[in-house]
């Protein structure tokens, strides 16, 4: 099964969705929410310290013995020295145990070489797919197979609705 988490934040809250589901799946095969009080105050540059710990309450309230992999909001590297952008710092939170997917819906001009575009449904607009320990091109075909005609696939904006939805 794949993971997919996300979270959207209040003055002094955020709401953390993860959406359980198989990579042909049309439907979440199960849906956790979860609210986490006193999060961090977001710092420039430092996201991921705001939204790491929103990302292991949802990890912690799941069995991930059946975990393929992890998909979040954002980027694994920040630059193409290989530096950690949330996705890496979140692979390392799980001791490099679980691979971890970035989909990004905007490109960072430093990593480009740590992306792959791809492009879905009739967009000109490509998202940008980064992993770590699992091969990024397998990755990239992964989501771009996922289900949705669309730019964004349906499983990855039903997680973004529901992260919003009663906020």
């Amino acid at each position: 099964m794949i993971l997919a988490i996300d979270v959207h934040y209040r003055i002094e809250e955020a709401k953390a969705v993860g959406i359980l589901f198989n990579w042909d799946s049309i439907f979440p095969i199960k849906v956790v929410n979860l609210t986490v009080k006193d999060i961090k105050a977001y710092v420039p540059g430092e996201f991921y310290r705001r939204e790491l710990p929103c990302l292991i309450e949802i990890i912690n309230n799941i069995d991930t013995n059946n975990i393929e992999a992890i998909i979040v909001d954002g980027h694994i590297f920040i630059d193409n020295e290989l530096n950690f952008g949330l996705g890496g710092k979140l692979w390392q939170a799980l001791n490099e145990k679980i691979p971890v997917i970035g989909v990004a819906k905007t490109s960072f001009f430093q990593n480009k070489e740590t992306v792959v575009e791809i492009y879905r449904g009739k967009s000109d607009k490509p998202l940008y797919v980064s992993s770590i320990g699992i091969d990024v091109n397998f990755a990239a075909s992964k989501v771009k197979g996922m289900a949705g005609e669309f730019r964004i696939p349906s499983l990855l904006k039903e997680l973004d609705v529901l992260t919003k939805k009663n906020m």
